[in-house]
């Protein structure tokens, strides 16, 4: 946010924290998310403090503080989630609200076994493209496209929103699942009660997931694997309130980001998301 004021952005008097996570490894189409994390971090300077919509500056209530990006050098696959699930535990042993910006969606897993330490009756809100819940990809089990795959078998709830790509084994998993509950983009505009039907089985404590890509590519293109059909800026914002309003959101990523040269969009409505995402969290918390 470019904070001037010390006490906007020190670690001890900060409720929010910014996780950088420049980890990639699997990227199966374009690369680049490695550059994600900083590019938002930088396009942030840019967001105003002022929120029009909650009619507060938010910073102003939580504080929000932006730790140096995590060294993944000689980490990958389960070092690499080992670490990541190290430093998120020392955050919310620290009881900060954690923030991770990631470059792929494989982090999010050694993220949400943090969560799951700390927060009982757990579930996972993922607004995405593609389900990630393939077994395995390039033979590997911790490719991003089998993140949520590796989260499901942590017995958690997944609610899922926007999915438009993915394999029949991911549909079929699904289907047998009594934990994973899809909304299908295709199925999102023909219901007015989507957002409702999504929060339903969600429980008290929800940890929320962005994929870049669940958004539309005229809303975000700058991402590995875009897919037409994709969520829009209000409906996404609409979902993210009421969750906020209804459940506890106790954290929550944005992922796979990959800038394009020359265009600051997806970076910059990427970071005024995530400051929107806390303002809907805190706004009318009794936290404070």
């Amino acid at each position: 946010m470019g904070l001037q004021d010390e006490s906007l952005y020190a670690y001890e008097s900060s409720k929010v924290v910014i996780q950088q996570l420049p980890y990639e490894h699997t990227s199966s189409y374009l690369s680049g998310s490695a550059k994600g994390p900083e590019a938002i971090i930088r396009a942030s300077e840019y967001v105003e403090c002022y929120d029009e919509e909650l009619d507060t500056e938010i910073v102003d209530k939580t504080g929000i503080c932006t730790l140096p990006p995590l060294d993944f050098t000689e980490k990958v696959n389960e070092d690499a989630i080992n670490y990541i699930e190290h430093e998120t535990g020392s955050l919310l042993k620290d009881n900060k609200f954690v923030v991770s910006l990631g470059a792929e969606h494989t982090v999010t897993l050694g993220i949400v076994k943090a969560f799951t330490k700390k927060y009982r009756d757990l579930t996972i809100l993922q607004i995405d493209a593609h389900s990630d819940l393939r077994d395995s990809y390039h033979d590997n089990p911790y490719s991003h496209a089998c993140v949520m795959a590796r989260v499901h078998e942590l017995g958690v709830t997944i609610c899922q929103a926007g999915i438009r790509a993915q394999a029949k084994e991911e549909a079929e998993l699904i289907k047998k699942s009594d934990t994973i509950h899809t909304f299908y983009a295709h199925q999102i505009r023909k219901n007015p009660l989507w957002i409702e039907e999504l929060i339903a089985p969600m429980g008290n404590n929800v940890y929320i997931t962005i994929d870049a890509d669940g958004f539309d590519p005229s809303v975000i293109p700058a991402v590995g694997t875009a897919e037409p059909n994709g969520l829009f800026w209000t409906e996404t914002t609409e979902l993210l309130k009421a969750v906020c309003r209804e459940r506890n959101v106790v954290g929550f990523d944005v992922v796979e980001c990959a800038p394009l040269e020359g265009s600051i969009l997806s970076e910059y409505t990427l970071a005024k998301l995530v400051y929107k995402l806390i303002g809907y969290r805190f706004a009318h918390s009794s936290s404070f």
